[in-house]
C-alpha cells in the first residue's frame, strides 16, 4: 500500500533540492563570458605595449576595476612613507641633540665661525721650529688669541711650536779654546746642558724640592756661586734668590700641566783667557700650570728666560775644585710671575679668574715674554706687564 507523502515533509524535501541547486556549480552567463574575455584581452594588450616601453611593466589602466593589482603598490607607498618619517624623526633628533650641544658649549659655533677652529688645525699641524744658531731679529710673529686648555696648555702661545723640554737644548760642535781641548770644552757644554736640566726642567725643581743634581754640578768654593744660591734655597731674600737658577712653584699653589716645558734657546762657547772656557746659555722656558687644588683646570703660563754664563777652569792654571763650574753670570726675567710677591723663592703665576675677581688688571711697562731678539739685562727692572703668556 502506498504511503501518502505529508505536506510537512515535502516542505523540507523542496528546501533541500533548493540548498544543493545553490551549492552546485551555475555555467556562467552569456554576458559574464563576454566581459571575462574582454578584460583578458586588454590585459594582454597592455603587457604588449608595456614591453614595448623599454621592458617596463604594464600600467593598471582607467578601466580596471577598483584594486587592481594596487594592493602592493599601495603597500610600497605606505613602506616608503614610513621610511621617509623615520629620516625625519632621526633629523629631528640630530637637530635637538646639535642645539643641545651648543646651548652648552657654545664656543664650538663661535670657533668655527671666527677662523679659531681652523687656526688651531694649522697649528698642530704646523711643524717644529728649526733650532736656534744666533739671537733673533724680532720677537715670534702673531699667534690668534685662544685659551689654552689641559689637553692643549701651549694653544694659542708661540711655544707651540718649540721643542719640548731638553730636546730644545741642543750643543754646539765642541772645538779646542783658551788653552783647553776639545775634550774639556765638550765636557763644559754638556755640564752647562746638564745644569739647565736641573734646574729648570726635573719635576722636582719644578714642585720646589732640593735641586741637588744641579747644585753638585758647581763649585763649593766658589762664594757667590753654590754657597749663595744654598743659602736662597734655606732662606730666600733679596740678597739670595734661588730663582736666580732655578725655576720653582710653590706646591701647594700650583701643579704643572702634564710633563712638557717647552724649551727655545741657543749655546755658544769662548775664552778670556788661557786655561778657561766660558760656555754662554740663553734659553726660554714655558711651563703651563693649574691651581693645585683637585679638579682645577683653567691653565697659566709663565713663561722664564734665562742667560747664565758657565765656566770650568783649569785647575793647573786657576784655583778651582776640579770637573766643576763656576758661574761667570746669571739673569732672569719671568713673565706672568706676580714679582710684588717675591723673597719666597718661588714663581707666582696669576690667573684670568683671579684678576677678573680682584677688578684690576696688571701694570707696568708692557713686554713680551717671548720676544727674544733684546738682552734680559735691559729688560726692566720694576714689574712688568706680560703682553702674552
Amino acid at each position: 500500500m502506498d504511503r501518502q507523502i505529508s505536506d510537512e515533509e515535502w516542505a523540507r524535501f523542496s528546501e533541500e533540492v533548493a540548498r544543493e541547486s545553490a551549492d552546485a556549480p551555475k555555467e556562467p552567463s552569456a554576458r559574464a563570458r563576454m566581459v571575462t574575455e574582454r578584460l583578458r584581452r586588454e590585459e594582454e594588450e597592455r603587457a604588449r605595449a608595456g614591453r614595448r616601453r623599454f621592458g617596463r611593466g604594464p600600467k593598471p589602466g582607467a578601466g580596471d576595476p577598483p584594486g587592481w593589482r594596487t594592493g602592493p603598490a599601495w603597500q610600497e607607498m605606505e613602506g616608503r612613507g614610513r621610511v621617509k618619517r623615520r629620516l625625519k624623526a632621526a633629523a629631528a633628533i640630530a637637530v635637538i641633540a646639535g642645539l643641545a650641544l651648543v646651548a652648552l658649549r657654545p664656543e664650538l659655533v663661535i670657533d668655527k665661525l671666527t677662523g679659531k677652529t681652523d687656526a688651531r688645525q694649522e697649528a698642530r699641524d704646523a711643524g717644529p721650529l728649526a733650532a736656534e744658531t744666533a739671537r733673533p731679529t724680532g720677537a715670534p710673529g702673531a699667534v690668534p688669541a685662544d685659551r689654552p686648555t689641559p689637553k692643549e696648555p701651549f694653544r694659542g702661545s708661540p711655544a707651540a711650536q718649540w721643542a719640548d723640554g731638553a730636546a730644545g737644548i741642543e750643543l754646539p760642535e765642541a772645538a779646542a779654546v783658551g788653552g783647553m781641548p776639545k775634550e774639556r770644552v765638550a765636557e763644559a757644554l754638556a755640564m752647562t746642558k746638564q745644569l739647565l736640566i736641573a734646574s729648570n726642567l726635573d719635576p722636582a725643581t719644578l714642585r720646589g724640592e732640593r735641586p741637588q743634581a744641579a747644585l753638585d754640578l758647581l763649585d763649593p768654593r766658589q762664594e757667590d756661586g753654590r754657597p749663595l744660591v744654598e743659602r736662597g734655597l734655606t732662606a730666600p731674600s733679596a740678597e739670595a734668590n734661588p730663582l736666580w737658577l732655578f725655576s720653582r712653584f710653590d706646591p701647594a699653589q700650583v701643579r704643572l700641566v702634564g710633563d712638557v716645558v717647552k724649551t727655545r734657546g741657543r749655546m755658544s762657547f769662548d775664552s778670556g783667557r788661557d786655561g778657561e772656557v766660558k760656555v754662554h746659555a740663553d734659553y726660554t722656558f714655558v711651563y703651563p700650570l693649574v691651581r693645585a687644588k683637585s679638579g682645577s683646570d683653567e691653565v697659566a703660563r709663565t713663561v722664564v728666560r734665562r742667560t747664565v754664563t758657565m765656566a770650568l777652569y783649569d785647575p793647573l792654571k786657576v784655583v778651582t775644585t776640579p770637573g766643576k763650574l763656576q758661574v761667570v753670570e746669571w739673569l732672569e726675567s719671568a713673565g706672568n710671575d706676580d714679582c710684588r710677591r717675591g723673597g719666597a723663592g718661588f714663581l707666582h703665576p696669576t690667573f684670568d679668574s683671579e684678576r677678573a675677581a680682584a677688578g684690576t688688571g696688571p701694570s707696568g711697562p708692557v713686554v713680551d715674554p717671548y720676544d727674544r731678539s733684546g738682552s734680559v739685562a735691559d729688560m726692566p727692572k720694576e714689574c712688568a706687564t706680560a703682553s702674552r703668556s
